[in-house]
């Protein structure tokens, strides 16, 4: 008959299992939505499933709404996190977070505006100010600079 040795794994292997076992984290909650809103995009998706839900990210797509990039959207309110539904239009060519949140006075905004877009007719870059969250031509109207959140276009 054989006999069996059975080892305890070394430290280095259970620390290695106990890396693989936990999770990823959740970096930006925004930028997660931006990126399913794009790829959704580019599918040709009629709507998509964004969670979790957070008022930066209503804000957003509220500006995102006014200015006719995508449809409506419903916020659907489970007792957790939330969930919205976004209806596309095929309108959206990209829209992405710029992280981290440089500050942006007034006279910075162009220059933002001309890195970030690939014209000066379309696209807006979305920015927090002490007036609430807008794109930058609002905020040029208001005078008022601010942090950048991101752009779409």
């Amino acid at each position: 008959s054989k006999t069996v040795k059975i080892r305890k794994p070394c430290s280095f292997l259970r620390a290695h299992v106990n890396e693989v076992k936990t999770g990823m984290v959740r970096i930006s909650v925004l930028n997660d939505a931006l990126v399913s809103i794009c790829n959704a995009e580019k599918r040709g998706k009629r709507q998509v499933l964004l969670r979790p839900s957070s008022k930066v990210i209503v804000k957003f797509l509220t500006v995102m709404m006014k200015h006719g990039y995508i449809g409506e959207f419903e916020i659907i309110d489970d007792h957790r996190s939330g969930k919205i539904v976004v209806f596309l239009n095929g309108r959206l060519n990209k829209c992405g977070v710029i992280s981290p949140r440089f500050d942006v006075k007034l006279d910075e905004i162009e220059q933002w505006a001309s890195n970030l877009l690939p014209s000066r007719q379309f696209g807006f870059i979305v920015l927090t100010t002490s007036c609430g969250i807008m794109d930058h031509e609002e905020a040029r109207r208001k005078h008022t600079g601010g942090k950048i959140l991101g752009f779409f276009y």
